[in-house]
């Protein structure tokens, strides 16, 4: 049994942990300062990975490739047979004029102001997607209905990528928090409402700062009491439903909530149009014209049928039925946890009819009912295919990039270099749950590759195990908006791709902002107001 070396340097936490560091520094690099596309700058890390993992780490060459398959096979299914199937929606909804028509309802229900567009489709309906299905789906969809509306296409992904974090830790009817609770031995049910005393301030306060991103203080003056709506009616129902009804419907209950009060808000609210927000395909003097409800309903024929369709596919458990559980082969059992002094499970649980079959089936009932012909479905899937080729390399190489750094030891010693700050550790604990979901793309891998690594640092340093185990699942919702895999998944619908490291510049320094601005939260939650974190 291969046991991992945390201190392999000389024996030195700092040096090994500045060698750590390296495969990530490569990426962030190579995406954010050399500009090159996401697939090349994860083969970049894994390649630095792999020869510090093999060299320094003295990890078995056969282990090293074992683990980055591993990874490499997670990414593919489940994580991107549910980005795939949100793909062929999406294209399905275009060729069936699904697509026009929901962006026809947009213009004609909501004031003719690009603010407002932002929040209602980029926040509340980006939200409500996360919730159901996640793994970046809003990325692609959201993006694409805002290009559509007269956003420059970088503009639309950037913006996409920074709501896409207040709804995250709940994302797919609640898999970050099962993940976080089975991984640490903490009752979910805790965890998830200690999520929810954390992100509700960030949500709250996430409209203006986007919108102040957007367009400075003169953007939120004019549109401040949507911007209070939204994230105030999503913010209540985060707090309420994650404490008090349930964790795993949060996300829907919350944007359902702020999609339906900011809608009505701004139908009953008058404010002075500003002509430097008017939306661009829309006239500032001309109201659009009536439409038949049969185009609302055909707009949002294909989100209602897939919202539905998920939520029952997961209350039922349909996606348990026939789940296989694989020991990965020379993985399972063979490699030593030393920070954790167990041996390293290494299970693939492959589910035939997991989250992405829920969304194949929705996307053919929602072909059957907008009368899609055999030809236009079939035009859709093969367009789906080109878009999800470059998304899917992304995928599969940064998630066997995180499982190669998790299995050889790097991932720890990172960890244990944080975790060795001491009393500022609830600062950085939100950092480590930032770094897990930029290599992994996802709060629910985020959350399995650092959240035990959270309650043994609180236990060794005496803080709750319950806040740092949910500061790592809320931390790493503020890495979603800089993770390659989903800004990857975002240029799949447009003609962005090859401009992710555009798209990470505009967008790093607001991760990191954010970040800290949880971490200050947090240290707050911890030596000021215990009495906050449930039992």
């Amino acid at each position: 049994m291969f046991r991992q070396l945390v201190t392999p340097v000389a024996d030195n936490l700092p040096l090994s942990f500045l060698l750590a560091t390296l495969p990530i520094m490569t990426v962030l690099l190579l995406l954010g300062v050399v500009r090159r596309p996401a697939w090349q700058a994860s083969l970049a890390g894994v390649a630095v990975a792999l020869l510090l993992a093999v060299t320094v780490w003295r990890l078995p060459v056969g282990m090293a490739l074992n683990s980055l398959a591993a990874g490499a096979t997670f990414a593919a299914w489940p994580v991107m047979w549910i980005v795939l199937n949100a793909l062929l929606l999406y294209n399905v909804a275009v060729a069936s004029g699904s697509f026009a028509a929901f962006s026809d309802w947009m213009v004609r229900h909501l004031p003719n102001d690009r603010r407002v567009a932002l929040i209602v489709i980029g926040f509340s309906f980006g939200c409500l997607l996360e919730g159901v299905a996640g793994f970046g789906t809003p990325i692609a969809i959201t993006s694409a209905l805002l290009i559509t509306l007269g956003f420059p296409a970088v503009e639309a992904i950037v913006f996409t990528l920074m709501f896409n974090t207040a709804p995250v830790a709940f994302g797919a009817l609640g898999s970050p928090i099962i993940t976080l609770g089975a991984v640490t031995q903490l009752p979910d049910v805790a965890l998830g409402a200690m999520v929810g005393r954390q992100l509700p301030i960030i949500a709250l306060l996430l409209p203006f700062y986007v919108i102040a991103v957007y367009g400075g203080v003169r953007a939120i003056r004019g549109v401040w009491p949507v911007l209070l709506v939204a994230g105030g009616s999503f913010a209540s129902m985060q707090f309420l439903s994650s404490n008090f009804l349930g964790y795993a419907l949060t996300d829907v209950l919350s944007s359902l909530a702020s999609l339906i009060c900011t809608l009505l808000f701004v139908k009953l609210w008058r404010f002075a149009p500003d002509p430097a927000f008017a939306l661009r395909n829309v006239a500032p003097d001309q109201a659009p014209a009536p439409a038949p409800a049969s185009n609302g309903l055909k707009g949002w024929l294909p989100w209602i049928v897939l919202s539905v369709t998920v939520i029952l596919w997961v209350h039922l458990k349909v996606n348990a039925i026939g789940e296989t559980k694989l020991e990965w082969p020379g993985l399972h059992n063979a490699i030593f946890i030393t920070t954790y002094g167990k041996a390293y499970a290494a299970i693939w649980s492959f589910q035939p009819l997991a989250t992405g079959t829920a969304i194949l089936v929705a996307t053919v009932i929602t072909a059957l009912l907008v009368r899609l012909s055999p030809a236009q479905l079939a035009a859709a899937a093969k367009r789906t295919l080109r878009q999800i080729r470059l998304p899917l390399a992304t995928t599969m190489t940064i998630v066997g990039l995180a499982y190669l750094m998790n299995y050889s030891g790097m991932a720890y010693t990172l960890g244990v270099g944080v975790a060795s700050v001491g009393p500022l550790f609830p600062l950085l604990s939100a950092f480590l749950g930032w770094l897990a979901v930029f290599l992994s793309g996802s709060d629910t891998s985020g959350n399995a590759l650092f959240g035990n690594l959270q309650v043994v640092a609180a236990r060794q340093l005496d803080l709750n195990p319950v806040l740092m185990a949910a500061t790592n699942a809320s931390g790493g919702v503020l890495g979603k908006m800089i993770s390659p895999q989903n800004i990857a998944t975002g240029t799949s619908t447009t003609d962005c791709r090859g401009q992710e490291g555009a798209i990470l510049a505009r967008t790093f320094k607001h991760s990191v902002f954010l970040t800290l601005v949880l971490g200050v939260i947090v240290m707050i939650q911890q030596h000021l107001l215990p009495w906050m974190i449930p039992s």
